[in-house]
């Protein structure tokens, strides 16, 4: 949404106050992360869930104080900043910011805040924000999940570059448990992969299995491609709960079990169309409960 309108003035134009409005999804941690062999390198696939940051940007073209709500939200702010000085001439503005997402989870929070922001400003100022514009400004903050794409995709978080569309899934519930704390995406991703060649190997392997699940709509292949990268991530960051997450998924009859893989979360996937799957819902939900004692549970986005 934008209120945007410039005032000719033969060749030169004057900005006016304006509002723009945008939002961006969460993911639920990643089906599928870790490295490829040779140049490619780190890699995840999305698992959009039904989870939004809602931006919401009030240009002030009066003004050059640029501000931001809640304050913490600094990375937005200077990527509003960057857009206002790409787009040349100084504005200010506030910038506010409401997201169901937790942070330092694995939810792809501070994405999605990224992400909502660059369309509201754009909006704004009713610029054009395509995926590849708003990719060229988060490659230099962060690194950063696919979710500019209405897709599960097949992203190069760290070079912040879409590597493939995979396509969209049947809806899925995902009951989901969190370890506690938080955890930096910076910081996580600046540290040295300990993956062999043979793990590269076998991560190279699990995309092309999710690749053609995905296709084939297949949710069982899908959850055990997430639970193989579940496991194959304990090497790099440890989830006490996992294996007993494991045990859970299997006696409720889940599909398998998907984490935040730089985050604190873990969830059980469960399929909604499943003809008992409310009582498998509550089974999960309840064992999850005793385990850890907290429990959410998401729907995931399907794109059809």
């Amino acid at each position: 949404m934008t209120t945007f309108q410039t005032l000719a003035a033969g060749s030169h134009y004057r900005r006016v106050a304006a509002t723009g409005v945008s939002a961006a999804f969460g993911t639920f941690g990643e089906l599928l992360q870790g490295v490829l062999p040779g140049k490619d390198g780190d890699f995840l696939v999305t698992l959009p869930v039904a989870g939004w940051a809602v931006a919401r940007f009030e240009l002030h073209p009066d003004s050059e104080q640029l501000l931001v709500w809640p304050p913490r939200k600094k990375k937005a702010l200077r990527l509003t900043s960057m857009i206002l000085e790409e787009v040349g001439g100084p504005a200010g503005g506030v910038l506010k910011i409401d997201s169901m997402l937790p942070e330092g989870k694995g939810l792809a929070s501070s994405s999605a805040d990224l992400v909502a922001t660059a369309r509201a400003v754009a909006n704004a100022l009713d610029e054009p924000m395509p995926p590849r514009r708003i990719e060229s400004h988060l490659a230099r903050i962060e690194p950063t999940d696919g979710v500019l794409y209405p897709s599960i995709v097949a992203y190069h978080h760290r070079r912040v570059r879409l590597r493939a569309r995979l396509g969209s899934l049947p809806s899925m519930a995902v009951v989901s448990v969190d370890e506690g704390g938080e955890v930096d995406t910076v910081a996580f991703n600046s540290i040295p992969k300990p993956f062999t060649t043979a793990d590269k190997r076998r991560y190279a392997r699990l995309l092309e299995h999710v690749t053609r699940a995905v296709a084939r709509r297949d949710l069982a292949e899908v959850g055990r491609v997430a639970t193989a990268s579940a496991r194959m991530n304990q090497a790099l960051r440890h989830k006490w709960s996992l294996e007993a997450m494991t045990g859970i998924c299997d006696s409720v009859g889940g599909l398998g079990v998907v984490v935040g893989h730089s985050g604190t979360t873990l969830g059980i996937l469960l399929d909604t169309a499943a003809p008992d799957f409310p009582a498998r819902l509550a089974a999960a939900a309840q064992e999850c409960q005793e385990l850890a004692g907290n429990v959410t549970v998401y729907r995931t986005l399907s794109f059809d």
